[in-house]
């Protein structure tokens, strides 16, 4: 058995890897860089080993400095997770030739199955169905139109080198097809230094089925049954789930086969998977539909699924086939049971098309109801350095639909602040019928467009509920005919807004202002805001709807964005305030017109002054 191990990775699998390591009593030790310092990873580990500045090109990406790192520590194996060096042939071989032991598959097995042209010819041969396509070397721009005509549109252009989605363009007819092969070719040169392509026939309502498979160095290869990793946005994964909804036992029988034959095509060793693309169009899975499409010679994001529906630890087989031990289970022993589900929790902003949201998680506590695989704790930083995935949520129950639920619950009573996630855009992706009915493919979240988009601020009732529990920090005893409302203002991520509640018989208002109470979170539907306080009045004696906007506090007002006569929709920006070097945007509480405004820009105001009056059209009237 191994007695230590570096791991040449970071954030949730450099903890996951840690975590089975230290179950079976190996010493771990975790390299890091510059902006890794604090990172859980490091902390987690027994030893940890500083590799260089922030960017992964100079830390995470230099194979020398990993096994300058084992060896000073005495590692004895050094696993590589997945990403960065994990799909390097020449990295697994240094290693070997340092005298360590590759927790992977043997470097001839990485180079045979890393170009997707070649390893397509492997499995021809191998006897394994593949997509339709061109694998040609002659990459002339006319030959490789001729070839896309002769195959028929719509096609796919893949970089023979690419993953992560990168290289590939979707062509749907012969007029786009030379500046799709260009932007193509420029992708996969920029990420891979090779611009050759291959073409495939574009598969219509195509899913992303793929089969784990292990091997071990005394002839045993096995399968672990399928995934299904077809919700994806810009061919990125986003939710992966096993068993494949809609699958036959028959084709999975076939497809399972397939991914066997492949794997023995390379004398494969250690975890990998077999990706193929179906053909969904019929509403389940046809044997005779699905298509070879590509090998990752490495343990997927997405293992976690599998691992809950058959009850085995993959990182636990990849240490043991990697001291040279077979596999601990045969093929006849393997079984399924039940259904998962995983959602991946990105750091990333859904309103500002997903761009990845860096800083300090001031709030992060996710729901320990399902299994969580993460890298960051609360007063983590999410740098810009990295892949901003910081979680992910894995839910298993007895049925698919058991398990669907769950995790919405899960996501839904987290909460993560001030940093954005996409955990709102994952609710409403695993509420999506199509989703709930497992009619899903490859573009089912183009096709739903703006529905999974989250809301901006949190509804009108998740706020009353917020401002109650400052409201009655304001009242007191009992007092007959009194006023029926009160007014809160309050901050919601810095923007300011009135919030009534009502006052009911057995409450007294206070006179006036009172200390406002500290800030708290509010989650709902997946998305957290920090909600504070700014001024619990006294009653007032008009509607809920008053329309009065006084400033929150002493401040100077930066922008306003109204002139009186305007007509404004409920939650449209009046004015910005800035006070304790924060902006505070004060809002419309409802449709209607600016009867007054008493504010300028750059004008100072104190606190409780009227700086405008919304009045409803029909009142105006």
């Amino acid at each position: 058995m191994i007695s230590s191990l570096l791991i040449a990775n970071r954030g949730e699998i450099a903890c996951r890897i840690i975590r089975t390591a230290r179950r079976m009593g190996i010493r771990t030790i975790a390299v890091y860089s510059d902006a890794d310092a604090n990172a859980l990873h490091v902390r987690f580990a027994d030893d940890a080993v500083h590799i260089g500045p922030s960017p992964a090109r100079e830390s995470y990406l230099v194979g020398e400095k990993i096994i300058a790192a084992a060896r000073a520590t005495g590692a004895r194996a050094i696993h590589p997770g997945y990403g960065f060096l994990s799909e390097n042939a020449a990295f697994a071989q240094a290693v070997i030739d340092a005298g360590l032991i590759w927790v992977g598959p043997d470097p001839s097995s990485i180079t045979a199955m890393g170009l997707k042209d070649a390893a397509k010819k492997l499995m021809q041969d191998a006897g394994v169905p593949t997509t339709p396509g061109y694998l040609g070397e002659d990459q002339s721009p006319e030959r490789l139109a001729a070839e896309a005509e002769a195959i028929g549109y719509p096609v796919l252009i893949k970089a023979v080198a690419g993953g992560g989605g990168k290289g590939m363009r979707k062509v749907d007819n012969a007029g786009d097809f030379a500046d799709a092969l260009a932007s193509c070719r420029r992708e996969a040169a920029s990420s891979f230094g090779n611009d050759a392509v291959l073409l495939e026939k574009w598969i219509n309502n195509p899913r992303h089925i793929e089969v784990q498979v292990f091997g071990d160095r005394h002839g045993n290869i096995v399968h672990l049954f399928e995934r299904d990793c077809s919700l994806q946005r810009r061919h990125q994964k986003v939710i992966e789930e096993a068993p494949a909804p809609g699958m036959t036992e028959f084709t999975r029988a076939a497809i399972c086969d397939a991914a066997v034959r492949a794997a023995r095509a390379v004398n494969y060793v250690g975890a990998g998977t077999i990706e193929f693309i179906a053909d969904g169009s019929a509403g389940y899975l046809k044997a005779d539909r699905v298509w070879f499409m590509e090998m990752n010679t490495r343990l997927q994001v997405e293992h976690p699924v599998t691992e809950e529906i058959t009850g085995q630890d993959l990182v636990e087989w990849q240490l043991r086939v990697a001291a040279g031990e077979p596999l601990p289970k045969k093929q006849q022993e393997l079984s399924i049971n039940g259904h998962a589900i995983e959602a991946r929790l990105y750091a990333e902003d859904p309103a500002k098309g997903f761009l990845p949201s860096t800083g300090r998680l001031e709030q992060f506590e996710l729901d320990g109801s399902v299994r969580i695989d993460t890298g960051v704790y609360q007063g983590a930083t999410i740098s810009p350095f990295y892949d901003p995935m910081i979680a992910k949520m894995i839910a298993h129950g007895s049925h698919r639909e058991g398990a669907r639920e769950d995790l919405i619950r899960a996501l839904n009573d987290s909460s993560i602040w001030p940093v954005r996630t996409n955990s709102a855009f994952l609710m409403k992706l695993l509420d999506h019928p199509d989703f709930v009915s497992g009619s899903v493919d490859t573009g089912l979240i183009e096709r739903a467009g703006d529905s999974l988009m989250p809301p901006p601020m949190p509804s009108d009732e998740a706020l009353s509920d917020a401002a109650q529990q400052y409201g009655r920090q304001a009242l007191a005893g009992f007092r007959l005919n009194a006023p029926t409302q009160q007014r809160i203002i309050i901050a919601v991520n810095g923007q300011t807004m009135p919030v009534h509640m009502p006052i009911f018989d057995h409450q007294t208002p206070l006179a006036g202002p009172v200390e406002p109470p500290c800030a708290c979170w509010l989650s709902e539907e997946g998305q957290t805001w920090r909600v504070e306080p700014i001024r619990v009045s006294g009653a007032t004696s008009g509607a809920a709807s008053d329309g009065a906007i006084l400033s929150p506090m002493p401040g100077r007002i930066i922008a306003v964005m109204v002139a009186a006569g305007d007509k404004v929709a409920k939650g449209h920006k009046l004015l910005t305030l800035e006070a304790m070097k924060m902006e505070h945007s004060l809002i419309a509480p409802f449709d209607g017109i600016v009867a007054e405004l008493d504010a300028e820009e750059g004008g100072q105001v104190s606190e409780g002054v009227l700086l405008a009056k919304i009045v409803k059209v029909d009142d105006h009237d």
